[in-house]
């Protein structure tokens, strides 16, 4: 795929020794992208696709080069498939390089002219690129490699040198050099990984921090699996001296790679330092059967209102929703209808919502191609978009198949969400968290807005500068500390106290961990915001803490942990990990000494207890009531016996006032 092409842009074989025309080459540059590689590539205009043109060089120590013809072998090879793109790409591996007695970096001319000067190479090879100076004549860049080969300055007589540089910085980072202005460094670190961390794939052929910075969603959502030795290869690269890098320095190449995610929680502010604390003793929890469509009728009003909102939350929390009750529950869970709201409102709204949503899809329908050619951001969103559609979890039966409707209809709605949030637009990762949205809902207009509302939720996520992910893996590691600080100091010992591995799992809300139906039963639940605030938090702990005797026993170092977490995706048992949750939320209730911090991050403050019931009764000082929303504050609650019957008859509920209260955040 051709990322830029541009004519008009020279080199000037002789520069400042004469005005003869022949010393000025004009071909064609262009950036190809094909699977994980990306080639920057010049070559004369006459001389387009003649492989036996391009320059190679050997690689040596020294950094001076001499380009020199191909051999005639890799030549004719080329020419048999001239009238074949692969061509193209084939020509790839005629690159390399050779010593040159002269001290002199520049690249000589040649005595067969234009012929002897394309060249291309790859972008992971590229150290810096330096402008000329403005106002100094045509603009020109002089693209330096590693071991500092420097190539022939390339000079834009059509101007769109600053274009070429657009399309570079969507797979590196480039920033002025400290030295001189005029010179722009390569950072390997990823810059769309600021946008969302996407990839740690299994293709060796480029390097691990170019997949990042390609497509940080994939590497995250599909390729810890490739982690172990992967990442250690491709961060150490083909110099031998690095191989013998302990595992700490490659953890931190990996926190250097998450930029903006280390974690220094001592330069937090309001952090708090979390001692050894006897949390007491667990409770044992267990799940309740799904909500069936006829309990949810039963708390409907004549006009269509829903009764009982908290007691119809605590059902949902302790045992999920029939799947029948999914397309009309989860528009209440996720905001999209009020609670409160009527039968006929509820029509009205959707009356008025399908109107905006397909004024908002025609935006972007009736923009042409050649429109689009000059928005870039709407090209980039499409392209990510179709690349993430493609990638969408085809075992469910309602995304079978390339042209399935589903996929179109998913394609539809992300490219519409970017019309609604343009400022944010489409962030890869996004239709991870649509697409079991619209499986339940089967319509696209009510699949929309219950992803926008969703999308109200986890938007921190997709942030640029990923403040959201940092503060979530901050509190990630303060819960897990303070309920077994031990495994917490085994994780440092093996540079994995950042909780990277976590990652994935906050950023999309466990959407790769679990099957497509479990999924649905944890989303619903979470969405609850039942027992408390930041539930998903204590999901990852009790998840982590199944773990821990055998990350623990089998001594796993950096590189074991980060393979054995991902190899957990859909082998974790929901209502197992639910259970545990809601169980170590109900340990820090009613734990008197709990840090501050710990409050704040579970929206705990110092007054009575407030979360469902529960199936232990062992102290008489805490009785498990069904926390009140802001919008229907109540003091008249439903409870659940002791044998675990649903009792829906309203009880005032005496709560002892020297216990911590679970509140909204």
């Amino acid at each position: 795929m051709i990322i830029y092409e541009q004519e008009g842009v020279y080199i000037h074989s002789s520069c400042g020794k004469t005005n003869d025309q022949d010393s000025l080459i004009s071909g064609i540059l262009r950036v190809l992208e094909k699977d994980a590689e990306v080639i920057v590539d010049w070559r004369p205009l006459d001389d387009a696709l003649d492989s036996s043109s391009i320059l190679y060089a050997r690689k040596d120590s020294s950094s001076v080069v001499e380009w020199t013809q191909a051999p005639k072998e890799r030549g004719h090879r080329g020419s048999e498939h001239l009238n074949s793109y692969e061509a193209e790409w084939d020509m790839v591996n005629t690159v390399s390089f050779k010593r040159k007695p002269h001290t002199n970096g520049d690249a000589p001319s040649h005595r067969n002219g234009k012929s002897k000067w394309s060249f291309l190479f790859s972008l992971t090879d590229l150290k810096s690129i330096k402008q000329n100076k403005e106002g100094m004549g045509w603009s020109y860049l002089v693209f330096c490699l590693k071991d500092d080969v420097v190539l022939p300055a390339l000079h834009f007589h059509q101007g769109d040198s600053k274009l070429l540089i657009e399309s570079l910085e969507k797979y590196v980072v480039l920033y002025e050099s400290p030295q001189d202005k005029r010179t722009l460094l390569v950072n390997c670190q990823n810059k769309s990984l600021s946008q969302s961390f996407e990839n740690l794939l299994d293709e060796p052929t480029y390097g691990l921090i170019q997949k990042i910075k390609k497509d940080p969603y994939t590497a995250t959502m599909i390729g810890f699996s490739k982690v172990t030795n992967y990442i250690f290869d491709s961060l150490r690269g083909s110099d031998p001296s690095t191989h013998q890098r302990p595992p700490s320095e490659m953890a931190d190449f990996l926190s250097d790679a998450i930029s903006g995610l280390k974690i220094n929680q001592q330069e937090e502010p309001g952090f708090e330092v979390i001692t050894r604390i006897d949390l007491g003793e667990r409770p044992v929890v267990q799940r309740k059967e799904p909500v069936s469509l006829e309990e949810w009728t039963k708390n409907i009003d004549s006009e269509g209102r829903i009764l009982n909102v908290d007691s119809m939350k605590q059902m949902i929390f302790r045992g999920g929703l029939s799947h029948a009750l999914r397309k009309q529950a989860w528009k209440f869970l996720l905001g999209y209808f009020p609670w409160d709201s009527t039968k006929e409102e509820r029509t009205q709204l959707q009356k008025q919502k399908t109107d905006e949503y397909f004024r908002m899809k025609l935006q972007w329908k009736s923009v042409s191609q050649e429109q689009e050619k000059r928005n870039s951001r709407l090209r980039d969103y499409r392209s990510l978009i179709e690349k993430d559609v493609n990638r969408t979890d085809r075992t469910n039966k309602f995304y079978e198949g390339q042209d399935n409707p589903g996929l179109i209809l998913l394609h539809d709605i992300l490219m519409t969400y970017c019309m609604y949030d343009f400022d944010l637009g489409y962030v890869q990762g996004m239709s991870d968290l649509l697409s079991p949205l619209l499986y339940v809902m089967e319509n696209e207009v009510d699949a929309f807005w219950c992803f926008a509302s969703y999308m109200d939720q986890m938007h921190q996520n997709f942030e640029e500068q990923m403040q959201g992910m940092k503060t979530q893996l901050i509190q990630l590691s303060t819960l897990l500390r303070l309920l077994d600080s031990g495994f917490c100091s085994y994780l440092e010992s093996q540079d994995s106290g950042y909780l990277y591995f976590c990652f994935r799992w906050l950023l999309i809300r466990f959407k790769r961990e679990f099957s497509f139906l479990d999924i649905l039963r944890l989303w619903e639940v979470m969405w609850t915001e039942l027992p408390c605030k930041n539930f998903h938090l204590l999901l990852c702990c009790a998840i982590l803490e199944s773990e821990k005797q055998q990350i623990m026993e089998k001594h796993y170092g950096f590189n074991e942990i980060l393979k054995h977490i991902n190899e957990l995706s859909m082998k974790i048992d929901v209502e197992d990990i639910l259970c545990k949750a809601e169980a170590i939320s109900l340990q820090m209730v009613k734990c008197k000494e709990l840090p501050q911090a710990v409050c704040e991050i579970l929206g705990l403050q110092d007054s009575e207890v407030t979360t469902p019931d529960s199936d232990i009764g062992e102290d008489e000082n805490v009785v498990m009531t069904p926390r009140p929303t802001s919008a229907f504050p109540s003091n008249a609650l439903p409870t659940l016996s002791a044998s675990g019957a649903r009792d829906d008859s309203p009880t005032q509920i005496p709560v002892s006032s020297d216990v911590c209260r679970l509140t909204p955040a």
